[in-house]
């Protein structure tokens, strides 16, 4: 249980956050295994439960089943598309001058299957899809980008140093259900802009998932209403577990908060739809209230979001460091 007078410390820290005052990396945790997770999970609140799910010992993402199961697509925004499948994302951002696909599945079957086909679905023409962001150099991101860049001549867009991983002595194994590692294509590095037509995706390299892991600042729209997308491009602690990793994945995570607060951004999204709802979201959207957008959570969720990736990350340091660990969390997360 927890003290009193650190109840009290995080009571009101996290009522900042609640009530809108928040300012990424101005909310004084205590460096303890225990603060850090209650604050993950009073951050998280009753509407961030996806993302909580770091605070849980292993990575969430590696329970999903090799073989990923399909979705249906699905409009979100009007310029914003659900491409993917239930265990890993992909999204189709149009412009004035084509699409911008992130992300590819785990292999050419999947492109063609999720990707392409759902566009047609949606009465998108994959033909018109002119660049595609590889978020970060694992297979279930970037298994079909060489076949979708391939065909429509496409050219591909990732982090310099995810380029380098790839091209390593690191990189992911080969694997029979995983898509090949795609040529080098674009390298940008952490701040570059990426425009299509009328819109431009920011770029920011968010650490440690892998070296090169991009997060994205992009606008989408509803109706009349513009809003702005911020999409955690690297959420699994899927890299070694040490200290020096968790500690590099809260600054990340603190850091991207602070830009997406500075570009207003109230629209949180991940690459993996356990993490943001996304599939949840989709459906809710067939029944949304008038002037009511269910990915539109608002810039306080946003903070909430990256604070309680933060306090996960600072929870696990801890635990490398206190002999409480976190495996068995029910006496801790209420």
């Amino acid at each position: 249980m927890l003290s009193a007078a650190l109840a009290a410390s995080l009571g009101v820290a996290i009522a900042d956050v609640r009530a809108g005052e928040f300012v990424p990396g101005t909310v004084a945790i205590p460096d303890t295994l225990e603060a850090h997770i209650q604050a993950a999970t009073q951050a998280a609140g009753l509407d961030l439960w996806g993302i909580l799910t770091l605070c849980l010992p292993g990575d969430p993402a590696a329970a999903l089943p090799a073989v990923d199961e399909r979705v249906p697509p699905a409009k979100v925004f009007d310029n914003l598309y659900f491409v993917g499948m239930r265990g890993v994302s992909a999204w189709a951002l149009t412009t004035s001058q084509g699409i911008i696909l992130i992300d590819t599945l785990n292999n050419p079957m999947e492109a063609q299957t999720s990707i392409e086909a759902g566009m047609r679905q949606l009465r998108l023409d994959p033909a018109q899809i002119k660049y595609i962001v590889i978020t970060h150099g694992h297979a279930d991101h970037y298994g079909g980008a060489q076949y979708l860049a391939d065909k429509y001549k496409a050219e591909l867009v990732m982090s310099e140093a995810d380029w380098a991983f790839l091209e390593g002595p690191r990189a992911p194994q080969a694997r029979a259900d995983r898509g090949p590692i795609p040529k080098r294509g674009r390298a940008v590095k952490d701040g570059d802009r990426l425009t299509l037509g009328d819109t431009s995706i920011d770029m920011y390299v968010t650490p440690p998932h892998t070296p090169g892991s991009l997060s994205l600042i992009f606008p989408v729209r509803d109706g009349a209403m513009g809003h702005m997308a911020g999409l955690w491009g690297g959420t699994g602690f899927v890299f070694e577990p040490n200290h020096e990793n968790f500690v590099t994945y809260a600054a990340s995570a603190d850091r991207f908060a602070g830009i997406e607060a500075a570009k207003g951004v109230d629209v949180p999204l991940s690459n993996h739809s356990i993490f943001d709802d996304a599939l949840i979201k989709i459906e809710a959207l067939k029944s949304r209230a008038p002037g009511k957008h269910p990915f539109v959570t608002g810039p306080n969720a946003v903070a909430r979001y990256q604070m309680v990736a933060s306090q996960c990350a600072q929870a696990r340091a801890r635990a490398l460091v206190e002999p409480k660990q976190i495996d068995d969390p029910s006496g801790i997360i209420k």
